[in-house]
């Protein structure tokens, strides 16, 4: 079979005018960005609509590092969508040059279900990520410079919330002193950065409903504390217009297209294991006013992306999934069977059968939200036979739709099946129920989280964490939905515990306060909110071609 990057370059793409025409998006309302990729204005959110709007989220047992083709199983569904003849959007998030350029390589699917034009998609695309680190610096640098120039607001320099983010995994950079030589150089105070994807600023993009509600979250981010322990907003330091003013066009929604001519709205891009996993608010919202049939994702597995879908973003954007598609592979269970993961290739039935508790968990979870998955057991090249089989059978035990997809290898044919079974359980969907009701005590609301989604006994939280919840209480913030930040490697905290963990306790280590965004985020384990690069960065495997091909990327 050709590569990733060999398919993406024989397609050939319809022009991106063709594509909005499919949706019955007016020509004043696209921004063209070259032949291929366009901006679709937010106005169009105004236009009459008569389409029914159904929402497919997809969601994944826990992953291995390399993923199990969530976004490639959302590409190869919404072809096979197409193919049988129903009007569908793709509702994607934006990849990040950190993860592109470290370990993963690129985010636009692959084989035959990938969006395009993939290269662009995945470096620079319509320069929405640079637009938000440099709104997201630009507060920096004023908050230094308000220090510098006086302090009138009396800013304890200790108590400086607000950090830097460059797109980029660069664990060098986590922890730095600011100011350094001499007098005209600042004040020297501690800092770091966080990659751009974990910023607020991405959070609010992502969550914002219109412009004037993403000022007001610009306004209410909570940056620093004074010497006297009251709080400082990014109001007061008078800079929101000129970050509105940077991320003038971000807000607006990119669309390009599938290898099937699939359109595709790509926006937003937080990650799932430090911030809520989503792509925007605004782009899921115009995907169900241009099409009957929507199909969006959650980063990372259901414990994660989905959980925060359901408990954030459906509440705050009144969404309400019709179905929930939970992809899974041999290799991730026969990993949480205990597999080592040099041999996840290799046939092993009773390992694999040891893995099942992984999905058992993630099924479960699914139904705490009142809605039935449908599992997609994506096929790798050397999958056996038997092995699918013993998949399939543990899912007919729990009473769980199941399709063997091919869509990597076949495209949308590949997928007729699952969606056949999604839109059955679509048309049976019952409204979701939240995991917990917001007036709830943020420590309860941990708890329910912890036991419900990952299976843990109870919450163990540090001197830091209670000194932090004790000033979100001072603070009025109480009434916020949570955003765990947790390792996506496994259902605990802890990496290092597998399949599905039993009798351990989630230590949570500090609370933040994302006021802007409109949720908390619970640090917990040690999880950082700046990636490091392997050994060996898939970056050393790009070569730029003559013909200004990128070789490596996928």
């Amino acid at each position: 079979m050709l590569s990733d990057t060999e398919i993406a370059q024989q397609a050939q793409p319809k022009p991106i005018d063709l594509i909005a025409d499919q949706l019955g998006i007016s020509k004043d309302d696209l921004l063209p960005y070259g032949l291929e990729m366009a901006k679709i204005h937010i106005n169009a959110l105004q236009r009459p609509s008569s389409k029914l709007g159904h929402l497919i989220l997809i969601s994944a047992t826990t992953p291995t590092a390399a993923g199990e083709g969530k976004t490639t199983t959302s590409i190869g569904l919404g072809q096979a969508f197409a193919k049988l003849g129903k009007s569908v959007c793709l509702a994607l998030r934006e990849p990040s040059l950190g993860p592109c350029l470290g370990m993963k390589g690129g985010a636009t699917g692959g084989g035959y279900s990938q969006i395009l034009p993939a290269d662009r998609i995945n470096l620079h695309f319509t320069g929405d990520f640079h637009a938000i680190t440099s709104a997201n610096n630009l507060l920096s640098a004023v908050i230094d410079n308000h220090i510098y120039q006086g302090n009138k607001l009396n800013i304890d320099l200790r108590r400086v919330l607000w950090r830097r983010v460059i797109d980029m995994n660069d664990r060098s950079l986590r922890n730095i002193v600011l100011g350094l030589g001499g007098k005209l150089q600042g004040i020297p105070r501690e800092g770091g950065f966080d990659i751009t994807a974990a910023s607020e600023v991405m959070a609010m993009l992502c969550l914002a409903s219109s412009l004037d509600d993403f000022c007001q979250r610009l306004e209410n981010t909570l940056v620093a504390f004074t010497y006297n322990g009251e709080p400082v907003f990014a109001k007061q330091l008078q800079v929101t217009g000129a970050m509105l003013a940077l991320l003038r066009d971000a807000i607006h929604p990119n669309l390009v297209q599938s290898l099937e001519g699939v359109p595709t709205l790509v926006h937003g891009g937080p990650f799932a294991n430090i911030a809520h996993g989503c792509n925007s608010l605004l782009a899921t919202q115009m995907a169900q006013h241009h099409a009957d049939w929507t199909i969006t994702e959650a980063g990372f597995g259901f414990d994660l992306g989905a959980e925060k879908f359901f408990d954030i973003k459906c509440r705050l954007g009144s969404l309400d999934p019709q179905a929930v598609v939970l992809v899974t592979t041999t290799r991730a269970l026969k990993l949480h069977g205990g597999k080592s993961k040099d041999k996840l290739g290799d046939k092993d039935l009773a390992v694999l059968g040891k893995g099942l508790e992984n999905l058992d968990k993630h099924i479960e979870s699914v139904r705490k939200f009142n809605k039935q998955p449908v599992v997609a057991l994506n096929r790798f090249a050397d999958d056996n036979s038997a092995e699918l089989e013993l998949i399939k059978a543990r899912c007919q035990e729990l009473n769980t739709p199941v399709a063997i997809c091919d869509h990597y290898a076949s495209g949308g044919a590949g997928a007729i099946e699952l969606a056949q079974q999604v839109m059955q359980v679509a048309s049976q969907s019952q409204p979701f129920r939240p995991l917990y009701p917001l007036d709830l005590p943020i420590e309860e609301k941990i708890r329910i989280i912890c036991r419900e989604m990952y299976g843990a006994d109870d919450v163990a939280f540090t001197k830091q964490a209670a000194k932090d919840l004790r000033q979100v209480q001072k603070l009025g913030f109480e009434q916020l939905p949570v955003c765990i930040a947790k390792a996506p490697g496994s259902l605990s905290d802890d990496p290092n515990l597998l399949g599905r963990p039993h009798h351990f306790d989630i230590t949570v280590r500090g609370i933040q306060i994302n006021s802007g965004a409109g949720f908390l985020v619970v640090l917990t384990g040690d999880i950082m909110r700046m990636p490091g690069l392997p050994k060996h960065p898939s970056a050393e495997r790009w070569q730029l071609q003559k013909d200004g091909a990128i070789h490596g990327l996928s």
